[in-house]
C-alpha cells in the first residue's frame, strides 16, 4: 500500500505543480481545502464504527485528534482565503471537486487499512511541509507561512502516532 500512496501522492503532486505554477496562494488554498478531507473522513468512520459497537480504547484519543486537525488546517484554510487563494472561481471548482472525492476515498481506504490511510495522509502532511519550507527559502520570512510549516509537521507526528495506536 505504501507503494501506491506513494504513486498518488507524486502524481497529485506533478498535477497541482503544473496547475499553479506561479499561484503560490491558489496552489497552497487548494491545498489547504484538501488537506481537510481526511480528517473529516477519518472521523466519519470512526463515528460510524462507533455506532456498531467497534469502539477500542484508541477510539476517543484519534476522534480529538482529528477534530483538532481538522480545526487547525481550517485556520490555515483562512489564512490563504485573506491572500486571495479562493479568488478565481475555477480554483474553488478544483479545490470543492478534488474534495469531494478526496473525502470519499479517505473514507472507504480508513475502512479497509487504516494504517495505509494514516500512512498516506502522512506523507501529504509532510510534502506540505516541505512546500511551505521551499516557499520560505524563495520569498523570505512569513511567520503566519512559517507557523502553518510547523502544524504540518506536529500533523505528521500525530499521524505516525495514530499508526502506532491503531
Amino acid at each position: 500500500m505504501k507503494t501506491l500512496n506513494t504513486i498518488v501522492l507524486n502524481t497529485s503532486v506533478a498535477l497541482l505543480d503544473f496547475l499553479y505554477q506561479g499561484r503560490d496562494y491558489q496552489r497552497f488554498w487548494v491545498l489547504e481545502e484538501i488537506a481537510r478531507a481526511p480528517y473529516f473522513a477519518f472521523l466519519s468512520v470512526l463515528h460510524f464504527r462507533e455506532s456498531l459497537g467497534l469502539r477500542g480504547p484508541e477510539h476517543i484519543d484519534l476522534m480529538i485528534q482529528h477534530f483538532e486537525q481538522s480545526i487547525n488546517e481550517t485556520s490555515h484554510l483562512e489564512y490563504m482565503e485573506s491572500k486571495g487563494g479562493n479568488t478565481y472561481w475555477i480554483d474553488r471548482f478544483v479545490a470543492k471537486h478534488l474534495v469531494i472525492i478526496y473525502y470519499w476515498i479517505n473514507v472507504i481506504y480508513y475502512l479497509i487499512a487504516p494504517q495505509a490511510a494514516y500512512h498516506l495522509s502522512y506523507e501529504i502532511e509532510i510534502h506540505a511541509a516541505v512546500t511551505y519550507g521551499k516557499y520560505l527559502a524563495k520569498h523570505g520570512d512569513d511567520a503566519k507561512i512559517l507557523e502553518i510549516l510547523n502544524d504540518e509537521l506536529q500533523h505528521s507526528r500525530e499521524l505516525a502516532k495514530a499508526m502506532e495506536m491503531i
